[in-house]
């Protein structure tokens, strides 16, 4: 384990807004948005409003009338965000990109060219400030995920470096929610035994935490409280698994709803996987209800998948199955689809026709090869002239996009 400061998290502030001030000079210092119907970012001078994502456009104007909203430009996002982590690369080859506007870099092994790590943070920032006219705020700690967490600290625009010799005294004193993976849910049951501070978590009973979060949640977050994070910066990280999420607002559970959001995340995943010849055995679906209480339903298949109309239908099933176990749940608020367990390679393994149940769903049949067969023909046809150029009809009669997929694909980096 490293004993002095040497890991850098680097985070790009309020990104998607910031981008849109530095291309247009005329908004800045002003509350913008982000997208329309629906919040997709907000600058820090909406945020003192209350204006966060996922907000709807109303809302929003009702907490700042004088709010600006504004058209993405996502091909600016990810050119700027590539730029911003290259030039991460300049002082380190170890960088680890989490996101399109956040990576951790270890510089223990360059401090002998370029300074002290707090130097190099530094440095870091002016460039980024000089070349591309971006705010970036740095957390330079021991661990990563002290490290993550004094990036959260230093923002706006700032720079906090954690000496290991006062790094419980600095990480104590936080609100349990700037911890990796404390969201409002977990949050909440936290806040429920009484923990609202980091250290509260860290002299937490380890069985009181264990019984509000589960074991292994809870032996998670335990340990990092305590700054136990022996993650080393991953320069290369498989993908282990693709996935997409919408956002639904407040929508009866009716299979009017579910099923075109179904069919429209299985297209954005299976395309993915398709262009990577990455097929997967296990499916996996996340539900979650008005109240942000999620659950998940998942299934494992004989055969791996890269086919929309097959990954949409088994989502479909485990959706169902889940609705159905939770009976007085009648409200969705988010649809998410995942697939894991990916395999190398696009090599069908043909199945004679058994008349078996199910044979439509599994790749190798006559049915299951045509499908892929026409997926790859619209993934020829999106290649040469856009994603819009085609698609499924159920998706494009059945479903209103407030978020632009071009906005989603910059989030979904697993693949």
């Amino acid at each position: 384990m490293e004993t002095t400061a040497t890991i850098l998290h680097a985070d790009l502030d309020a990104f998607y807004a910031s981008v849109e001030q530095m291309l247009e000079p005329s908004l800045r210092g002003k509350p913008i948005a982000v997208g329309g119907g629906v919040v997709l970012a907000a600058s820090y001078e909406a945020k003192a409003f209350g204006i966060r994502s996922g907000m709807p456009g109303g809302r929003a104007r009702e907490l700042c009338p004088r709010l600006i909203f504004v058209d993405g430009h996502f091909k600016d996002y990810q050119r700027l965000g590539d730029a911003a982590i290259e030039v991460l690369g300049d002082f380190t080859p170890l960088v680890e990109r989490i996101s399109i506007d956040e990576a951790f870099a270890d510089v223990a092994g360059c401090t002998h060219l370029f300074g002290p790590p707090a130097e190099i943070a530094g440095a870091i920032r002016r460039r980024v400030r000089a070349e591309l006219g971006l705010p970036i705020s740095v957390g330079v700690a021991r661990t990563k995920h002290l490290a993550k967490i004094a990036s959260q600290v230093a923002k706006p625009d700032g720079l906090v470096v954690v000496d290991p010799d006062i790094e419980l005294e600095f990480l104590h004193n936080l609100p349990v929610e700037l911890m990796w993976g404390v969201g409002p849910v977990t949050g909440a049951r936290l806040a429920e035994i009484g923990v609202h501070t980091i250290g509260q978590l860290a002299k937490m009973p380890g069985w009181s935490v264990e019984r509000s979060l589960g074991r292994a949640a809870g032996e998670k977050l335990t340990a990092l409280a305590w700054n136990r994070d022996p993650r080393d910066i991953r320069t290369q990280r498989p993908a282990r698994s693709a996935g997409a999420q919408s956002a639904l607002g407040k929508r009866p559970a009716d299979v009017g709803v579910f099923r075109p959001t179904l069919r429209h995340l299985a297209d954005r995943v299976a395309a993915r996987l398709r262009a990577k010849s990455r097929p997967g055995r296990t499916v996996t679906v996340r539900v979650r209800f008005a109240d942000l209480r999620s659950v998940t339903r998942s299934v494992t298949l004989d055969a791996p998948i890269s086919a929309t109309a097959i990954l949409a239908e088994i989502a479909e099933e485990l959706v169902r199955a889940a609705l159905a176990d939770h009976p007085d749940e009648k409200i969705l608020s988010l649809l998410a689809i995942s697939v894991s367990h990916l395999e190398k390679g696009s090599e069908l393994q043909l199945e004679l026709p058994l008349g078996l149940e199910g044979d439509e769903r599994r790749p190798g049949t006559r049915r299951g090869m045509a499908r892929w067969m026409a997926d790859r023909a619209v993934d020829r046809i999106r290649d040469r002239f856009g994603w819009e150029a085609v698609g499924y009809g159920s998706v494009a009669l059945g479903l209103a996009r407030s978020v632009p997929d071009a906005f989603r694909e910059l989030a979904e980096k697993e693949l």
